[in-house]
C-alpha cells in the first residue's frame, strides 16, 4: 500500500491530489493539462452517466452527436458566447504534418496546408448544433427539439487539477428548442431540478438551487440556474448549470419557425450540462483521511467478501460460503466482488478497498465458518459488527440504504451549519477567514457591488437561491437598498 494520506486539516488540496491518484480515479497524463481517467475513475463516471442518462430519456430527450470541430465564423455568430469563451479555446489551423528536411526523424507543419478557416475545439457546442438546427426546423410541428450529447470538451485551463479543472474534460450538454418562452423557462428549470435530484438522491450531495448574476451567467445566456454544494473545505462548488438563452442563438443563426397562425418567428433556446467535475464534487464531499467513501448508489462495488485463511482447504471451505453469498447478494440486486486473490494479503485488502470507498467489507474466516457468521464492516462509520449468515443480504440490503441517507444527512448538516448570515462586511470577512462556508448577505444588485467585493476577498455571489421570500435590508457592502440575501462563498 501507498503511504497514508496527508490528512484534510493539514492540507486539503494535497489531500485530493493524493486521493484521486492513490484511490486509482485518475493520474495526469503525457498532454498537458489533461487526464487520464483510470477504470475505477471512470466506472464511477460510468454509473454517473447512466443514472443521468435515463433521468433525461424520462422527461422526453434523447441522445445525438455533433462535430468536435466548430468553424471560427459558425463560432463567432452569437457575439456574447464567442468573446465569453474566446481566450480558451483551442484552434485548428493546419491539416498536415510533413518530415523535417534539416532532421528526418522529427516531423513539422506543413505550412502548405493552412486551413482556409480554422477550427475551433468546442469548448461548448451551442454554435455548431444552432447552425444544424437551421435546417431541422421549418415549423412549429417541428417543435420542440429536445436533444442531449455525451461529448468531450475544451478549454485551455492554465492551473489544472484531475477532476476539477482540466484542459479537456467529459460532460453531457443538453440543446433544446422551443416555440414559446415559457416553454424554454419550464425547460431550463425543469433540468435544473433534474441535476439537483440526482445529487441529493444519487451523490447524496445537498444543492443549492439558484439563479447566477449577471457576471455569473453563462456568456450568451439571458438566465443561468444552477445548483450549488459545499466542500468539507468550505468552499462552493457549482455541480450543474442550466441556461435560458432566450432568442440569441436563433437571431444569430436565423433559426424561425412558422406559427400555428402563420408567422415567421424565432425559436426560444435552452442549453444545460454537468461533467467530470461531479467526480472532484463526490470525492471532496464525502470522503476522509483513510480515503474514498462513496455512496451506495453510484459505488462501482458496493460489496467486497474477503477470506481470511492458511492453506488451500480453508480457502476452499471459506470460498463455498463466500461464493454463495455472493450469489444471494447479487440475485438482491447488490454488486459485490468476492476477492480471493492469492497474492495480496487480507490485511492488504482491507487497506485498499477502504481507501476505494467500498461502502460495505464482509470478512469470513475460520472462525466465522465455525459460528456460521461473518464480519461486516461499514465505510461511512468505520464500524464493524458480526452478523449471522442467515441475515446478511438483508442487512446489506438494509445497510445500502442506510449509508446513502446517513452520507446525504451527514453533507448537509455540514453544508447547514455552514450557512451564515452576516449584515456587515466585517461581518463577512471574518466569517470568510475563520469560518467559510456560504455567506448569506444583502446585495444591492449592482456588478459593480459584486466586482468589488470578489475582488476584497475572492469571494462570488454562487446564487441567488430559488424560491426564498423577499427581504428588506442593506447591502452588507455599500448600504445601499436590497431587497433580498443572496449567497456568497469562495468556490473551485
Amino acid at each position: 500500500m501507498s503511504k497514508k494520506l496527508t490528512a484534510r486539516k493539514e492540507d486539503y488540496s494535497k489531500w485530493y491530489n493524493e486521493l484521486v491518484v492513490s484511490a486509482d480515479l485518475a493520474e495526469n497524463s503525457a498532454v498537458r493539462g489533461c487526464m487520464v481517467i483510470k477504470p475505477y475513475g471512470y466506472a464511477i463516471w460510468e454509473k454517473m452517466q447512466a443514472e443521468l442518462d435515463r433521468m433525461f430519456k424520462e422527461t422526453g430527450h434523447q441522445n445525438a452527436y455533433f462535430p468536435l470541430f466548430v468553424p471560427k465564423s459558425l463560432f463567432e455568430a452569437e457575439e456574447k458566447n464567442a468573446e465569453g469563451f474566446a481566450k480558451e479555446c483551442a484552434v485548428v489551423t493546419h491539416y498536415r504534418l510533413k518530415t523535417d528536411p534539416e532532421n528526418s526523424s522529427k516531423l513539422i507543419v506543413d505550412p502548405d496546408a493552412k486551413l482556409e478557416e480554422e477550427l475551433i475545439v468546442r469548448p461548448t457546442s451551442e454554435a455548431i448544433i444552432w447552425s444544424t438546427y437551421k435546417g431541422w426546423i421549418q415549423s412549429y410541428r417541428d417543435l420542440p427539439i429536445l436533444i442531449n450529447q455525451w461529448a468531450n470538451v475544451v478549454r485551455w485551463e492554465m492551473r489544472t487539477r484531475l477532476f476539477l479543472r482540466t484542459a479537456e474534460f467529459l460532460w453531457q450538454e443538453g440543446h433544446t428548442a422551443h416555440a414559446t418562452k415559457q416553454e424554454a423557462i419550464e425547460e431550463a428549470e425543469q433540468m435544473n431540478d433534474v441535476y439537483a435530484k440526482f445529487a441529493e438522491n444519487f451523490m447524496a450531495i445537498p444543492v443549492i438551487q439558484g439563479t447566477k448574476t449577471a457576471n455569473e451567467r453563462f456568456a450568451g445566456a439571458e438566465e443561468t440556474y444552477c445548483i450549488e454544494a459545499l466542500m468539507q473545505d468550505g468552499k462552493a462548488l457549482q455541480a450543474g448549470t442550466s441556461h435560458f438563452l432566450g432568442q440569441n442563438f436563433a437571431k444569430a443563426f436565423d433559426v424561425k419557425f412558422a406559427t400555428k397562425e402563420g408567422k415567421l418567428e424565432h425559436v426560444w433556446a435552452t442549453s444545460w450540462g454537468v461533467s467530470t467535475r461531479l467526480m472532484g464534487a463526490l470525492i471532496m464531499t464525502h470522503s476522509d483521511d483513510q480515503g474514498l467513501v462513496l455512496p451506495p448508489n453510484l459505488a462501482p462495488i458496493q460489496v467486497v467478501i474477503v477470506p481470511i485463511y492458511k492453506g488451500e482447504e480453508q480457502l476452499a471451505q471459506i470460498s463455498e460460503v463466500a461464493e454463495q453469498l455472493a450469489a444471494d447478494l447479487r440475485k438482491a440486486g447488490v454488486i459485490v466482488k468476492y476477492d480471493n486473490r492469492d497474492t495480496y494479503k487480507p490485511g492488504w485488502k482491507f487497506a485498499q478497498y477502504e481507501l476505494q470507498g467500498v461502502p460495505v467489507r464482509i470478512a469470513i474466516g475460520p472462525k466465522d465458518l465455525e459460528k456460521g457468521s461473518v464480519e461486516l464492516a461499514r465505510r461511512d462509520t468505520l464500524t464493524k459488527e458480526f452478523v449471522s449468515q442467515e441475515d446478511v443480504v438483508e442487512k446489506v440490503k438494509s445497510l445500502m440504504i442506510e449509508i446513502q441517507e446517513n452520507l446525504h444527512n451527514r453533507a448537509r448538516d455540514y453544508r447547514d451549519s455552514h450557512i451564515t448570515e452576516v449584515d456587515t462586511f466585517e461581518e463577512f470577512k471574518e466569517v470568510l477567514k475563520t469560518k467559510g462556508g456560504f455567506i448569506s448577505a444583502h446585495w444591492d444588485g449592482s456588478s459593480e457591488t459584486e466586482l468589488k467585493i470578489k475582488d476584497k476577498t475572492k469571494a462570488t455571489i454562487r446564487c441567488i437561491p430559488m424560491g426564498q421570500k423577499r427581504e428588506e435590508g442593506k447591502c452588507v457592502f455599500t448600504g445601499n437598498p436590497s431587497t433580498q440575501r443572496v449567497l456568497f462563498a469562495k468556490a473551485y
